[in-house]
């Protein structure tokens, strides 16, 4: 069967801009290779004609130069012309990609739109209002019941602050506020003893009986 119908070739894929962009500089890059070269010729035959004398010799030089430099100008014409179908496919390339930017975005924002459609269906805003005076009113509630339980009794109402702050002031000047020692540290701690002064030699006057004991009699001579 295939050899009567043949077998159908497979299409190759139609090149995109990335690929004529690649492709274009590729020949742009080998016509500056071509213009770099003949600038060396330029300069080989510039440096001959400098060192000949005027003659035969030197216009045949010249000559070759001229042709030299028509080709340079014919190569630099058409990497210029290289040059600017590059920047015009990479200018589309931007392009294009902006706008499928644009509508991703777009895209976006419309499955954003709808999802907070969808959730606000279920949100009841008088209910959100009805909520926040219910919880305004507990909350002055909740204040007038912290002021009637720190309410003050048997205290009388009449009393002026000015009066009172004088009769504070008038107080102060009677009262001793120096804190006394407590009864019972005073009995609690003896006396110290004071210490007597010191002897001449050093050493503390002491009673007599304290340290050697009371004074031994001696006995009386017989006759």
């Amino acid at each position: 069967m295939n050899r009567i119908f043949g077998v159908g070739k497979n299409k190759a894929p139609k090149p995109s801009l990335n690929d004529a962009i690649a492709s274009t500089d590729a020949r742009a890059g080998a016509v500056e290779v071509k213009i770099k070269k003949l600038d060396g010729e330029l300069a080989r035959y510039r440096d001959q004609m400098q060192k000949m004398r005027d003659g035969p010799g030197k216009n045949a030089v010249k000559q070759r130069a001229l042709r030299v430099l028509q080709q340079k100008k014919m190569y630099e014409n058409q990497r210029e012309q290289l040059m600017q179908q590059s920047f015009n496919m990479e200018s589309a390339v931007f392009a294009s990609e902006n706008v499928k930017n644009t509508m991703t975005t777009l895209q976006a924002m419309q499955d954003a739109n709808k999802a907070m459609k969808k959730q606000y269906k279920d949100v009841d805003v008088d209910r959100i209002y009805d909520m926040q005076d219910e919880m305004a009113e507990l909350l002055e509630q909740a204040n007038e019941v912290q002021e009637l339980m720190g309410r003050s009794y048997n205290m009388p109402e009449d009393l002026d602050e000015r009066d009172l702050e004088a009769e504070l002031d008038a107080l102060g000047e009677d009262l001793d506020f120096a804190e006394e020692e407590p009864s019972y540290l005073s009995d609690a701690a003896p006396a110290m003893p004071e210490l007597l002064p010191e002897a001449p030699d050093g050493s503390l006057n002491q009673p007599a009986g304290a340290v050697a004991g009371p004074a031994r009699s001696e006995p009386a001579l017989r006759l």
